[in-house]
């Protein structure tokens, strides 16, 4: 997919959270990383919709995000840091089930694509289980699992490992790593974007480097170094 970002500006209120963003994206496998309030988490809403820019414009493959939400919201999947914040169903193959909705599949279909999706992700024998009695990795896996089943083109992931310990980290690694989809990951954990394609670094509103992953990762851990000068933004 084709992820084109020009001259994007957005607020929350009175507060710039991205200053003139611009970017072209093509790559497998892309990491978003920098501080806290830098403007990462914003980017990442961007790309689907779930925000749209008060200055400039997000398209993907042509649709833009102001006036094609609904187009680019079948092509692109989300995962938020909390699992609890999208899983809405009572039981985890109803919950995976749910985003299938929108689809119109046959019921067999249906039931099969929850069937192998559970099977891929390790959740079959919790299929009937009460999904918010998971473990939290096991609430992660869900919710990722229930984005997957729609068969995205575009998978973005803010911070999908922050609430979980390292085994569970592993695990969403390992299946991140595997995904044909074009994925975008935001991480403060830089060991997720070992073997990525390309890195952004946000700092401050700002996108101020855009490199491979050691370049960028060296040149964030420089920027985050107290009294470290504040880079440029990226032209």
């Amino acid at each position: 997919m084709l992820i084109e970002l020009a001259g994007v500006t957005h607020h929350y209120g009175d507060r710039l959270v991205l200053s003139e963003v611009t970017a072209t994206l093509t790559e497998h496998r892309i990491g978003v990383i920098g501080a806290n309030g830098s403007g990462k988490s914003t980017f990442a809403r961007l790309l689907n919709g779930l925000l749209v820019p008060d200055a400039g414009s997000v398209t993907l493959d042509g649709l833009d995000t102001a006036r094609d939400a609904r187009a680019i919201r079948r092509r692109v999947g989300f995962c938020f840091t909390d699992p609890d914040a999208q899983i809405v169903m009572p039981t985890v193959a109803e919950d995976v089930a749910f985003g299938l909705r929108r689809l119109k599949l046959p019921r067999a279909e249906q039931r099969e694509r929850v069937r192998a999706a559970l099977a891929r992700a390790g959740l079959s024998e919790h299929a009937d289980h009460p999904a918010h009695l998971l473990s939290g990795g096991q609430k992660q896996l869900l919710a990722l699992t229930s984005v997957l089943v729609t068969e995205p083109d575009l998978l973005v992931l803010d911070e999908p490992t922050t609430l979980l310990d390292l085994r569970n980290t592993r695990r969403i690694a390992a299946v991140v790593e595997t995904l044909p989809q074009q994925v975008v990951l935001v991480s403060h954990d830089l060991d997720l974007l070992a073997g990525f394609d390309r890195v952004l670094v946000f700092d401050e509103a700002r996108l101020v480097v855009d490199a491979a992953p050691d370049e960028a990762i060296t040149r964030y851990r420089s920027l985050m170094t107290s009294g470290a000068e504040r880079p440029e933004q990226v032209p």
